[in-house]
Protein backbone atom coordinates (compact mmCIF):
# COMPACT_ATOMS: atom_id res chain seq x y z
CA UNK A 1 0.00 0.00 0.00
CA UNK A 2 1.30 3.46 -1.14
CA UNK A 3 1.82 5.69 2.29
CA UNK A 4 -0.22 8.62 2.17
CA UNK A 5 2.06 12.28 1.82
CA UNK A 6 1.15 15.75 1.48
CA UNK A 7 0.69 17.27 -2.27
CA UNK A 8 3.92 18.68 -3.55
CA UNK A 9 4.37 22.17 -2.09
CA UNK A 10 2.18 21.73 1.05
CA UNK A 11 2.91 20.48 4.24
CA UNK A 12 0.84 20.16 7.58
CA UNK A 13 1.42 23.39 10.16
CA UNK A 14 2.00 20.78 13.24
CA UNK A 15 1.50 22.94 16.49
CA UNK A 16 5.53 23.81 17.28
CA UNK A 17 4.68 25.25 13.71
CA UNK A 18 1.55 26.61 13.96
CA UNK A 19 2.52 28.89 16.86
CA UNK A 20 5.26 30.26 14.73
CA UNK A 21 2.60 31.28 11.98
CA UNK A 22 0.13 32.44 14.17
CA UNK A 23 2.66 34.60 15.81
CA UNK A 24 3.12 36.34 12.76
CA UNK A 25 -0.45 36.80 12.41
CA UNK A 26 -1.70 37.56 15.23
CA UNK A 27 1.40 40.59 16.01
CA UNK A 28 0.62 41.51 12.62
CA UNK A 29 -3.43 42.14 13.36
CA UNK A 30 -2.74 43.85 16.59
CA UNK A 31 -0.18 46.28 14.70
CA UNK A 32 -2.50 47.07 11.92
CA UNK A 33 -5.49 47.46 13.98
CA UNK A 34 -3.32 50.31 15.90
CA UNK A 35 -3.09 51.92 12.28
CA UNK A 36 -7.16 51.77 12.19
CA UNK A 37 -6.78 48.79 9.76
CA UNK A 38 -10.10 46.62 10.02
CA UNK A 39 -9.91 42.49 9.60
CA UNK A 40 -11.70 41.06 6.73
CA UNK A 41 -11.40 37.62 4.80
CA UNK A 42 -12.38 37.33 1.22
CA UNK A 43 -13.35 33.97 -0.23
CA UNK A 44 -10.49 31.68 -1.30
CA UNK A 45 -11.39 31.33 -4.16
CA UNK A 46 -12.52 33.62 -7.43
CA UNK A 47 -13.82 33.48 -10.50
CA UNK A 48 -10.72 33.15 -13.09
CA UNK A 49 -11.09 36.70 -14.63
CA UNK A 50 -10.91 38.32 -11.23
CA UNK A 51 -7.28 37.44 -11.48
CA UNK A 52 -7.06 36.70 -15.11
CA UNK A 53 -8.20 40.91 -15.63
CA UNK A 54 -5.85 41.68 -12.78
CA UNK A 55 -2.91 39.89 -13.42
CA UNK A 56 -2.42 39.44 -17.24
CA UNK A 57 -3.31 36.97 -19.14
CA UNK A 58 0.45 36.95 -20.15
CA UNK A 59 2.13 36.91 -16.52
CA UNK A 60 3.21 33.94 -15.32
CA UNK A 61 1.07 33.58 -12.46
CA UNK A 62 -2.12 33.48 -14.95
CA UNK A 63 -0.31 31.07 -17.63
CA UNK A 64 1.99 28.78 -15.60
CA UNK A 65 0.89 29.13 -11.58
CA UNK A 66 -2.75 29.26 -11.39
CA UNK A 67 -4.91 26.66 -10.03
CA UNK A 68 -7.86 26.66 -11.79
CA UNK A 69 -10.75 24.58 -12.38
CA UNK A 70 -14.25 24.01 -13.99
CA UNK A 71 -16.66 23.69 -11.25
CA UNK A 72 -19.80 21.42 -11.31
CA UNK A 73 -22.11 24.33 -12.49
CA UNK A 74 -19.44 24.90 -15.48
CA UNK A 75 -18.00 28.11 -14.09
CA UNK A 76 -13.94 28.75 -14.35
CA UNK A 77 -12.86 29.42 -10.89
CA UNK A 78 -9.23 30.01 -9.56
CA UNK A 79 -8.03 29.31 -5.88
CA UNK A 80 -6.44 32.93 -5.16
CA UNK A 81 -2.38 33.77 -5.76
CA UNK A 82 -2.96 36.85 -4.29
CA UNK A 83 -5.39 38.91 -2.39
CA UNK A 84 -5.75 42.47 -3.41
CA UNK A 85 -7.57 41.23 -6.69
CA UNK A 86 -10.12 39.75 -4.39
CA UNK A 87 -9.81 42.99 -1.51
CA UNK A 88 -10.61 44.86 -5.03
CA UNK A 89 -13.40 43.00 -6.22
CA UNK A 90 -15.05 42.84 -2.76
CA UNK A 91 -14.79 46.56 -2.68
CA UNK A 92 -16.51 46.93 -5.97
CA UNK A 93 -19.21 43.89 -5.66
CA UNK A 94 -20.12 45.24 -1.83
CA UNK A 95 -20.76 49.00 -2.64
CA UNK A 96 -17.82 50.49 -0.61
CA UNK A 97 -17.08 53.36 -2.95
CA UNK A 98 -19.53 55.60 -0.74
CA UNK A 99 -17.25 54.56 2.55
CA UNK A 100 -13.81 55.65 1.28
CA UNK A 101 -11.29 55.31 3.00
CA UNK A 102 -11.27 52.34 3.71
CA UNK A 103 -8.58 50.41 5.61
CA UNK A 104 -8.31 46.92 5.65
CA UNK A 105 -6.25 43.91 7.33
CA UNK A 106 -6.44 40.35 5.67
CA UNK A 107 -4.53 36.91 6.61
CA UNK A 108 -4.63 33.41 4.90
CA UNK A 109 -3.81 30.97 2.66
CA UNK A 110 -3.15 31.34 -1.29
CA UNK A 111 -2.07 29.22 -3.69
CA UNK A 112 0.48 29.05 -6.71
CA UNK A 113 1.93 26.03 -8.91
CA UNK A 114 5.46 26.79 -8.74
CA UNK A 115 8.54 25.07 -7.52
CA UNK A 116 8.67 24.69 -3.73
CA UNK A 117 11.47 25.83 -2.27
CA UNK A 118 12.70 26.87 1.85
CA UNK A 119 9.91 29.90 2.69
CA UNK A 120 7.68 29.24 -0.74
CA UNK A 121 5.04 26.78 -0.92
CA UNK A 122 2.32 25.57 -3.31
CA UNK A 123 -0.01 26.96 -0.82
CA UNK A 124 1.20 29.27 1.38
CA UNK A 125 -0.11 31.96 3.51
CA UNK A 126 0.02 36.01 3.71
CA UNK A 127 -0.69 38.70 5.79
CA UNK A 128 -1.30 42.25 3.66
CA UNK A 129 -3.05 45.73 4.48
CA UNK A 130 -4.68 47.26 1.48
CA UNK A 131 -5.60 51.24 2.18
CA UNK A 132 -8.26 52.14 -0.35
CA UNK A 133 -9.65 55.97 -1.30
CA UNK A 134 -6.65 57.97 -0.55
CA UNK A 135 -4.90 59.88 -3.56
CA UNK A 136 -2.26 61.77 -0.91
CA UNK A 137 1.17 60.23 -0.47
CA UNK A 138 0.30 60.29 3.47
CA UNK A 139 -1.46 57.37 2.46
CA UNK A 140 1.69 55.16 1.32
CA UNK A 141 3.58 56.15 4.71
CA UNK A 142 1.06 55.07 6.21
CA UNK A 143 0.96 51.65 4.65
CA UNK A 144 4.98 51.18 4.82
CA UNK A 145 4.86 52.47 8.52
CA UNK A 146 2.64 49.42 9.41
CA UNK A 147 4.89 47.32 7.82
CA UNK A 148 7.58 48.34 9.50
CA UNK A 149 5.98 48.31 12.58
CA UNK A 150 5.22 44.81 11.87
CA UNK A 151 8.41 43.54 11.07
CA UNK A 152 9.59 45.54 14.23
CA UNK A 153 7.86 43.99 16.78
CA UNK A 154 8.82 40.46 15.22
CA UNK A 155 11.68 41.20 16.01
CA UNK A 156 13.26 41.21 12.18
CA UNK A 157 12.88 44.82 11.03
CA UNK A 158 16.88 44.87 11.47
CA UNK A 159 17.07 42.11 9.29
CA UNK A 160 15.63 44.20 6.69
CA UNK A 161 16.37 46.99 3.95
CA UNK A 162 13.30 49.09 2.95
CA UNK A 163 13.35 48.96 -0.84
CA UNK A 164 12.16 51.91 -2.75
CA UNK A 165 11.55 53.42 -5.92
CA UNK A 166 8.58 55.31 -7.93
CA UNK A 167 6.58 54.43 -11.21
CA UNK A 168 5.24 57.62 -11.60
CA UNK A 169 1.81 58.83 -13.36
CA UNK A 170 0.68 57.10 -16.56
CA UNK A 171 2.35 60.28 -18.53
CA UNK A 172 5.22 58.99 -16.83
CA UNK A 173 5.09 55.08 -17.58
CA UNK A 174 4.50 55.97 -20.94
CA UNK A 175 7.76 58.09 -21.53
CA UNK A 176 9.97 55.31 -19.72
CA UNK A 177 7.91 52.46 -21.67
CA UNK A 178 8.75 54.33 -24.83
CA UNK A 179 12.70 54.37 -23.53
CA UNK A 180 12.79 50.61 -23.06
CA UNK A 181 11.49 49.78 -25.93
CA UNK A 182 13.65 51.99 -27.76
CA UNK A 183 16.44 50.82 -25.86
CA UNK A 184 16.24 46.77 -25.47
CA UNK A 185 15.43 46.67 -28.81
CA UNK A 186 18.62 47.12 -29.73
CA UNK A 187 19.48 44.25 -27.86
CA UNK A 188 17.00 41.73 -28.82
CA UNK A 189 19.26 39.02 -29.99
CA UNK A 190 20.59 38.83 -27.08
CA UNK A 191 17.89 38.95 -24.40
CA UNK A 192 16.20 35.50 -23.32
CA UNK A 193 13.56 33.71 -24.98
CA UNK A 194 11.39 35.16 -21.71
CA UNK A 195 12.38 38.84 -21.91
CA UNK A 196 11.98 39.11 -26.43
CA UNK A 197 8.13 37.74 -25.38
CA UNK A 198 7.63 40.94 -22.68
CA UNK A 199 9.31 43.11 -25.06
CA UNK A 200 6.68 42.93 -26.99
CA UNK A 201 4.07 43.17 -24.24
CA UNK A 202 5.19 44.30 -20.92
CA UNK A 203 8.84 45.68 -21.10
CA UNK A 204 8.94 46.68 -17.27
CA UNK A 205 9.01 43.07 -16.47
CA UNK A 206 12.36 42.46 -18.42
CA UNK A 207 14.19 44.97 -15.55
CA UNK A 208 12.68 41.86 -13.16
CA UNK A 209 14.81 39.17 -15.19
CA UNK A 210 16.77 36.69 -13.49
CA UNK A 211 18.58 35.39 -16.60
CA UNK A 212 22.43 36.53 -15.94
CA UNK A 213 22.50 38.19 -19.74
CA UNK A 214 19.63 39.58 -19.29
CA UNK A 215 20.50 41.28 -16.22
CA UNK A 216 24.08 42.87 -17.79
CA UNK A 217 21.64 44.74 -20.72
CA UNK A 218 19.51 45.63 -18.26
CA UNK A 219 22.13 47.30 -15.97
CA UNK A 220 22.80 50.07 -18.82
CA UNK A 221 18.38 50.41 -19.37
CA UNK A 222 17.03 54.31 -19.03
CA UNK A 223 16.54 54.94 -15.31
CA UNK A 224 12.83 55.61 -14.61
CA UNK A 225 13.96 58.53 -12.71
CA UNK A 226 15.54 60.34 -15.55
CA UNK A 227 11.42 59.70 -17.03
CA UNK A 228 9.49 61.22 -14.36
CA UNK A 229 7.40 64.88 -14.66
CA UNK A 230 7.18 67.22 -11.97
CA UNK A 231 3.82 65.65 -10.29
CA UNK A 232 5.66 62.39 -10.31
CA UNK A 233 9.17 64.05 -8.45
CA UNK A 234 6.95 65.73 -6.17
CA UNK A 235 4.76 62.73 -4.77
CA UNK A 236 7.99 60.55 -4.29
CA UNK A 237 9.60 63.84 -2.83
CA UNK A 238 6.60 63.82 -0.20
CA UNK A 239 7.09 59.83 0.18
CA UNK A 240 11.00 60.13 0.92
CA UNK A 241 10.34 62.99 2.89
CA UNK A 242 8.02 61.78 5.21
CA UNK A 243 9.63 58.13 5.66
CA UNK A 244 12.70 60.75 6.80
CA UNK A 245 10.63 62.53 9.35
CA UNK A 246 9.49 58.99 10.41
CA UNK A 247 12.97 57.75 11.20
CA UNK A 248 12.62 54.91 8.76
CA UNK A 249 15.70 53.93 7.10
CA UNK A 250 15.15 53.35 2.98
CA UNK A 251 17.95 52.06 0.14
CA UNK A 252 16.61 53.57 -3.27
CA UNK A 253 16.50 50.91 -5.98
CA UNK A 254 16.03 52.36 -9.43
CA UNK A 255 15.32 48.51 -10.95
CA UNK A 256 12.57 47.72 -8.63
CA UNK A 257 8.87 47.70 -11.02
CA UNK A 258 6.16 46.18 -10.95
CA UNK A 259 4.97 44.80 -14.71
CA UNK A 260 0.97 46.21 -14.67
CA UNK A 261 0.03 49.33 -15.87
CA UNK A 262 -2.83 49.91 -13.14
CA UNK A 263 0.49 50.20 -10.84
CA UNK A 264 1.85 53.70 -10.15
CA UNK A 265 4.00 56.00 -7.82
CA UNK A 266 5.39 54.42 -4.94
CA UNK A 267 6.77 50.53 -5.26
CA UNK A 268 8.36 49.03 -2.09
CA UNK A 269 9.98 46.01 -0.71
CA UNK A 270 11.20 45.05 2.67
CA UNK A 271 13.77 42.19 1.72
CA UNK A 272 16.34 40.20 3.20
CA UNK A 273 19.25 37.74 2.70
CA UNK A 274 19.25 36.49 6.13
CA UNK A 275 16.89 33.68 4.58
CA UNK A 276 19.72 32.86 1.46
CA UNK A 277 19.28 34.02 -1.32
CA UNK A 278 17.91 38.17 -1.03
CA UNK A 279 14.33 37.83 -1.30
CA UNK A 280 11.12 40.21 -0.28
CA UNK A 281 9.07 39.46 3.56
CA UNK A 282 6.91 42.79 2.53
CA UNK A 283 5.88 43.98 -0.62
CA UNK A 284 3.56 46.39 -2.02
CA UNK A 285 2.77 49.44 -3.38
CA UNK A 286 -0.05 52.18 -4.86
CA UNK A 287 -2.14 50.90 -7.48
CA UNK A 288 -4.44 53.30 -8.58
CA UNK A 289 -5.63 52.05 -11.62
CA UNK A 290 -6.79 48.37 -10.29
CA UNK A 291 -10.65 49.08 -9.38
CA UNK A 292 -11.23 51.31 -12.23
CA UNK A 293 -9.87 48.50 -14.13
CA UNK A 294 -11.74 45.52 -12.87
CA UNK A 295 -15.15 48.27 -13.87
CA UNK A 296 -15.41 50.26 -10.53
CA UNK A 297 -15.17 53.69 -10.37
CA UNK A 298 -11.63 55.21 -10.67
CA UNK A 299 -10.20 55.05 -7.02
CA UNK A 300 -7.00 54.96 -5.83
CA UNK A 301 -5.12 52.45 -3.46
CA UNK A 302 -1.82 51.16 -1.57
CA UNK A 303 -1.38 48.39 0.30
CA UNK A 304 1.01 45.37 0.57
CA UNK A 305 1.33 41.18 1.75
CA UNK A 306 3.79 40.06 3.82
CA UNK A 307 4.86 36.15 3.56
CA UNK A 308 3.96 34.39 6.74
CA UNK A 309 6.27 31.46 6.30
CA UNK A 310 9.33 33.73 5.22
CA UNK A 311 8.49 35.86 8.63
CA UNK A 312 8.39 32.95 10.76
CA UNK A 313 11.27 31.62 9.31
CA UNK A 314 12.87 34.94 9.49
CA UNK A 315 11.69 35.50 13.06
CA UNK A 316 13.94 32.47 13.99
CA UNK A 317 11.73 32.65 17.50
CA UNK A 318 10.43 29.20 18.82
CA UNK A 319 7.21 30.00 20.48
CA UNK A 320 6.44 27.83 23.30
CA UNK A 321 3.27 26.37 23.89
CA UNK A 322 1.59 27.99 27.23
CA UNK A 323 2.75 25.11 30.31
CA UNK A 324 -0.65 23.48 31.40
CA UNK A 325 -1.61 22.29 34.90
CA UNK A 326 -2.06 18.38 35.07
CA UNK A 327 -4.95 16.83 36.62
CA UNK A 328 -3.54 12.90 37.70
CA UNK A 329 -6.40 11.09 39.35
CA UNK A 330 -5.73 7.77 41.02
CA UNK A 331 -8.37 5.37 41.66
CA UNK A 332 -12.25 5.02 40.28
CA UNK A 333 -13.71 7.38 43.08
CA UNK A 334 -10.98 10.07 42.25
CA UNK A 335 -10.97 9.63 38.01
CA UNK A 336 -14.61 11.18 38.30
CA UNK A 337 -13.64 14.08 41.08
CA UNK A 338 -10.53 15.12 38.35
CA UNK A 339 -12.82 15.01 35.03
CA UNK A 340 -14.91 17.56 37.32
CA UNK A 341 -12.19 19.60 38.21
CA UNK A 342 -10.34 19.62 35.41
CA UNK A 343 -13.81 21.52 33.88
CA UNK A 344 -13.79 23.70 36.45
CA UNK A 345 -10.84 24.71 36.43
CA UNK A 346 -10.99 25.34 32.49
CA UNK A 347 -13.61 27.19 33.18
CA UNK A 348 -12.17 30.05 34.89
CA UNK A 349 -9.07 30.15 32.78
CA UNK A 350 -6.58 27.69 33.41
CA UNK A 351 -5.35 25.37 30.73
CA UNK A 352 -5.92 22.14 32.20
CA UNK A 353 -4.27 18.65 30.73
CA UNK A 354 -5.26 15.41 32.38
CA UNK A 355 -3.08 12.19 33.18
CA UNK A 356 -5.65 9.34 31.33
CA UNK A 357 -3.97 5.82 32.49
CA UNK A 358 -1.29 4.16 33.44
CA UNK A 359 0.46 4.03 37.02
CA UNK A 360 1.92 7.30 38.27
CA UNK A 361 4.91 7.50 37.02
CA UNK A 362 4.12 6.88 34.09
CA UNK A 363 1.51 9.73 33.98
CA UNK A 364 3.74 11.72 36.01
CA UNK A 365 6.46 11.85 33.16
CA UNK A 366 3.71 12.91 30.75
CA UNK A 367 3.40 15.87 32.70
CA UNK A 368 6.91 16.56 31.93
CA UNK A 369 6.84 15.81 28.45
CA UNK A 370 3.76 18.44 28.82
CA UNK A 371 6.07 21.02 30.72
CA UNK A 372 3.49 21.27 33.19
CA UNK A 373 3.58 24.36 36.25
CA UNK A 374 1.93 21.98 38.17
CA UNK A 375 0.69 18.87 38.79
CA UNK A 376 -2.86 18.21 40.99
CA UNK A 377 -2.56 14.96 42.00
CA UNK A 378 -5.79 13.46 43.52
CA UNK A 379 -5.65 9.74 45.58
CA UNK A 380 -8.14 8.46 47.90
CA UNK A 381 -6.60 9.77 51.08
CA UNK A 382 -6.49 13.59 49.51
CA UNK A 383 -10.83 12.90 48.31
CA UNK A 384 -10.99 11.59 52.10
CA UNK A 385 -10.04 15.31 52.88
CA UNK A 386 -11.34 16.92 50.18
CA UNK A 387 -8.08 18.07 48.88
CA UNK A 388 -5.68 17.70 46.58
CA UNK A 389 -1.98 17.46 46.26
CA UNK A 390 -0.30 20.30 44.44
CA UNK A 391 3.08 19.56 43.05
CA UNK A 392 5.10 22.77 41.70
CA UNK A 393 6.91 21.03 39.00
CA UNK A 394 9.80 23.49 38.80
CA UNK A 395 10.88 22.87 42.42
CA UNK A 396 9.26 19.73 43.12
CA UNK A 397 7.79 20.97 45.99
CA UNK A 398 4.41 19.50 47.26
CA UNK A 399 1.55 21.22 49.46
CA UNK A 400 -2.40 19.62 50.03
CA UNK A 401 -4.82 22.78 49.26
CA UNK A 402 -8.41 22.29 49.63
CA UNK A 403 -10.32 21.40 46.50
CA UNK A 404 -13.03 24.82 46.58
CA UNK A 405 -9.36 26.81 46.93
CA UNK A 406 -7.61 25.54 43.99
CA UNK A 407 -8.67 28.52 41.38
CA UNK A 408 -7.20 30.73 43.78
CA UNK A 409 -4.31 29.12 45.10
CA UNK A 410 -3.59 28.15 40.94
CA UNK A 411 -3.52 31.94 39.99
CA UNK A 412 -0.06 32.40 39.31
CA UNK A 413 -0.09 29.29 37.07
CA UNK A 414 -3.20 31.08 34.95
Amino acid sequence: MTSLQPVRGTHDLLPDEMRAHRRVSEVARDAASRYGFDEMATPMFEFSQVFKRTLGDTSDVVTKEMYTFVDKGGDEITLRPENTAGVARSFISEGLAQSVPVKFFYSGPMFRYERPQKGRLRQFHQIGVELIGVDQPQADLEVIACGARVLDELGVLDKTVLELNTLGDTESRTRYREALVAYFSGHTQSLSADSQERLERNPLRILDSKNEKDREIVAEAPVFGDYLNEESRNFFAAVRDGLDALEIAYTLNPRLVRGLDYYCHTAFEFTTTALGAQGAVIAGGRYDGLIGMMGGKETPGVGWAGGIERLALLSDAAVPPPRPVVVVPVGDAARDVGFELTERLRRTGYRVDMGYSGNLSRRMKRANRLNAAATILLGDEELARDAATVRHMDTGEQEEVPLTSLPDFLAPYR
